[in-house]
């Protein structure tokens, strides 16, 4: 379970990347981050979790981890339906860093979190404006597969 809010750990990605000079520097952080991202499931490492609109190969799993309800709620409680994990991975290191850092923000939220978060974090780090526009749209697709599974789990109870 995330201790910090979405809001925190887009701050904490801005705060990082805030301390490094120029972008080659940011770009060796995007390659760590890429190299902390778990393995992704060999199962889940499939066509059908490929991102559309990227040039490298990305895969995204998500799994909706639903919430422990407690005894007095039963099972029609009317808690948040749980929390999204997921898992990626990409045959290109600085896309790998992209997906990682996006993970790394968005892993284990709700799905009306992640509806609602702001990406901004992503331009206040500069980081849409030194891609290479296929790399940037590829960024989008990968925000944008994210929130088509959080729309997805929205309605699961």
């Amino acid at each position: 379970m995330n201790t910090m809010t979405l809001a925190q750990a887009q701050q904490e990605v801005v705060d990082e990347f805030a301390m490094l000079s120029d972008w080659q520097d940011r770009y060796e952080q995007l390659i760590e981050q890429g190299r902390d991202l778990p393995l992704i499931a060999p199962e889940h490492k499939v066509e059908d979790n490929l991102v559309r609109g990227c040039q490298s190969r990305v895969w995204l799993h998500a799994e909706l981890q639903h919430a422990a309800l407690s005894t007095a709620e039963g099972q029609n409680g009317s808690r948040n339906s749980g929390t999204i994990h997921f898992t990626a991975d990409s045959d290109a290191l600085i896309t790998k860093g992209i997906v990682a850092l996006l993970v790394r923000v968005y892993n284990d939220r709700s799905p009306q979190e992640i509806l609602g978060a702001s990406t901004e974090f992503i331009d206040r780090i500069g980081l849409r404006e030194h891609l290479s526009p296929n790399r940037a749209n590829g960024l989008s697709a990968m925000i944008d597969q994210m929130k088509r599974y959080a729309l997805a789990y929205s309605s699961v109870k």
